[in-house]
């Protein structure tokens, strides 16, 4: 494993960090509804990716505290982008549904993003766009530790 405190290692460490960020701040005024924040993008995004799940996972997915997912989920609710239903096995719990509105929003975020992608991306010779198609597996893999 390299020491990411010394030389080279730090000073990749830190162009990463820093590329990661300003390509993320990027990415997000991409967003097709901007009266959504980051996170409740970001919840929709994993109910997405999981179809449902408890206020409690959600906040464990998303890195949050409960009573901060029970406001962002009942912030999605009132816009009509999640909707709560009864938990099948425990009754004192309620389970997260996304919309089709929802859905139909995320697709289209997911494509203008894509979109922006790839216009940038033309601009990186054979050799670049060969190195990032190597890198997305990895960078995926940080993302989700």
């Amino acid at each position: 494993m390299p020491d990411l405190s010394v030389g080279d290692d730090a000073a990749a460490v830190n162009a990463l960090r820093s590329a990661v960020m300003r390509l993320s701040r990027r990415l997000k005024h991409q967003r097709v509804d901007e009266s959504l924040s980051p996170t409740e993008m970001s919840v929709l995004g994993t109910l997405a990716g999981c179809g449902t799940a408890t206020p409690g996972e959600l906040a464990r997915k998303e890195h949050v505290q409960p009573p901060s997912m029970t406001r962002i989920v009942a912030l999605l609710e009132a816009k009509g982008l999640v909707r709560l239903e009864p938990h099948p096995d425990d009754r004192r719990q309620k389970v997260v549904t996304q919309t089709e509105r929802a859905e139909s929003m995320l697709e289209e975020s997911r494509r203008r993003r894509n979109v922006w992608l790839t216009e940038l991306a033309a601009n990186l010779d054979e050799e670049e766009w060969a190195a990032l198609r190597a890198a997305a597996p990895v960078l995926e893999k940080l993302a989700h530790m």
